[in-house]
């Protein structure tokens, strides 16, 4: 049964296999070892796996299969299987488990684990060595076939396949046969129904139109589609930087240009959103537009068609937006009456101008402050991982930087796994300097993401230690909250410094503006070996000067 899957998941293209030790699972930790297609990585610590796994698959957009033993291990696996799950990156899950007659009957390890991620799956498959020769081997290749196939499909995601296997567990089999077998699923059109788009074209033309883009791998199809619908009066474009959407033409700072205008006012308001991508971060365009009086909402994309965000949701339309946007632009949009974008535009261009004007005035060092001088010195071709919770939202505040990619676990929006998943993709492409930003908070639910070896020299680690989770402090309710402290912001004086050094990475603390200017040119050179920068803010004046800003882009 071992040498069928191996099979299977190579006649899918699978070939990267993120393994953590254990006993259940040996006879494929075994088979995946002496396979000379198939390339393993060791990662001890199953939660930390999971997040590699996925940061793998996020930066090569290909299936990474995952491997545990039998017992807790597999619960470990899923928070980063419901990352997975909402943001449609393919993983498969594979968890060895204990014969099906030994559930619940007091032998170690065992746990239900048949199903154990119903509700983050888009398919899972039971499979049990004591049945094999019951069935035809043909059947169990077809129903492997079947699962594997999602990783093919329009909307994909995390699959599950559990196989109970029998001891002994140490002993290889000969490879004698091919069992690989490929099903492939019906692909959707790429192209609307004609009246269809006619209908919507219509519509445009008639319209204030706001189009929102959330977070998508990089697109320079879809880019250059909104840019040429983004040259017409009435169609405004919002992007966020997670989106890697880029363009003079687009609105990429949301909550800063928000802050500028009553939003009340219905000038402002569209008749029509259109979103892709997947999550927002921005919380204040999501209440803008449950209020907006949106008329007709179109949703594009395969993934989640019945997700109603905005409260207004009237289409969900399966398609791949560049082929959406193509289709649209073939027709001749009519420039509308309505000075929709340009109302917009004008005031982003005040909200940019003030914004640059008050972070000049900044002395002492806070997190604002810490990411103001990372857009000055980070440089180009570089690919900037945002931690949560507070990390991605200042990162919003600053529009996107020229030839960097940004990336954040924004599909359930937690806080673990933002170390591993980062370092998962420096660990597959390492052509590309990989940066990531994190919380000292995040960083410590993650610090077993440092236990790998080797570390790849082309990961760099920014942690602003302001002593908790600084969110807490910004969202209104905790910030009020007399158990802010002890039961919300986690206050906590570690050291993430010291806890990389025992891991062996090469760190530097600062403590000062002064420090930071100077030594942020050095760090993001590849030649100096420091990996990690630990910035001491101030933590009693962040959320103060963070209110500051929105009251001074507002006077």
């Amino acid at each position: 049964m071992v040498q069928l899957i191996v099979d299977q998941l190579l006649a899918y293209g699978i070939r990267k296999v993120v393994v953590s030790p254990g006993s259940r699972n040996a006879p494929f930790s075994i088979a995946f070892d002496e396979h000379p297609e198939i390339e393993t990585l060791v990662v001890h610590d199953e939660r930390s796996a999971g997040f590699i796994a996925l940061g793998m698959a996020q930066e090569l957009g290909e299936t990474i299969a995952l491997c545990c033993t039998s017992g807790s291990a597999c619960l470990n696996y899923y928070p980063a299987v419901s990352e997975a799950f909402y943001r449609s990156i393919p993983l498969l899950v594979l968890t060895a488990d204990r014969p099906a007659v030994w559930i619940n009957h007091g032998d170690g390890q065992t746990i239900v684990q048949r199903d154990v991620y119903k509700n983050h799956i888009m398919g899972s498959l039971e499979m049990d060595e004591d049945v094999f020769d019951q069935k035809s081997i043909e059947q169990h290749q077809e129903d492997l076939a079947h699962l594997l196939a999602i990783t093919t499909s329009n909307w994909k995601g995390p699959i599950h396949l559990n196989v109970g296997l029998n001891e002994p567990l140490y002993q290889t089999v000969e490879k004698t046969v091919n069992y690989g077998k490929i099903l492939a699923l019906g692909k959707a059109t790429n192209r609307m129904d004609a009246s269809n788009m006619e209908v919507i074209v219509q519509e445009i033309n008639q319209s204030k139109v706001l189009i929102l883009c959330g977070q998508m791998t990089q697109d320079l199809k879809v880019q250059q589609e909104l840019i040429k619908l983004a040259s017409f009066p009435n169609v405004v474009v919002l992007v966020e930087n997670t989106s890697n959407l880029q363009h003079e033409r687009f609105i990429h700072c949301i909550d800063r240009t928000l802050n500028g205008f009553d939003q009340k006012n219905e000038v402002y308001q569209p008749d029509i959103l259109i979103t892709i991508g997947g999550a927002v971060v921005s919380k204040r365009i999501k209440a803008y537009l449950r209020n907006a009086g949106v008329k007709k909402h179109y949703k594009i994309g395969a993934e989640f068609p019945e997700m109603d965000t905005y409260r207004c949701l009237t289409q969900a339309i399966p398609l791949d937006p560049s082929d959406f946007f193509e289709q649209i632009n073939e027709y001749e949009l009519t420039a509308n009456t309505h000075n929709f974008n340009g109302k917009w535009k004008a005031v982003d261009i005040v909200a940019k101008d003030r914004s640059l004007d008050f972070v000049s005035e900044f002395s002492n060092l806070t997190d604002m402050q810490v990411f103001q001088n990372i857009q000055d010195y980070l440089p180009e071709d570089r690919i900037l991982h945002l931690a949560n919770s507070s990390v991605v939202r200042y990162a919003q505040l600053f529009d996107p930087l020229p030839g960097v990619r940004y990336e954040s676990n924004r599909g359930t929006s937690g806080i673990d796994g933002s170390t591993s998943t980062a370092l998962g993709a420096a660990i597959v492409n390492p052509r590309k300097q990989h940066v990531l930003i994190s919380g000292d908070i995040s960083f410590l639910y993650d610090s077993n993401a440092l236990w790998y070896e080797p570390f790849p020299r082309n990961f760099k680690l920014i942690v602003i230690q302001n002593y908790g989770g600084g969110i807490f402090k910004i969202i209104p309710g905790p910030a009020d909250s007399k158990q802010r402290e002890k039961y919300f912001e986690a206050k906590q004086v570690k050291s993430p410094a010291s806890i990389a050094r025992a891991f062996g990475l090469q760190t530097k603390t600062i403590s000062s503006l002064e420090e930071l200017i100077e030594y942020l040119p050095l760090f993001f050179d590849p030649s100096n070996e420091t990996q990690m920068l630990e910035v001491q803010t101030d933590d009693a004046n962040n959320a103060i000067d963070l209110d500051r800003y929105f009251e001074f882009l507002r006077n």
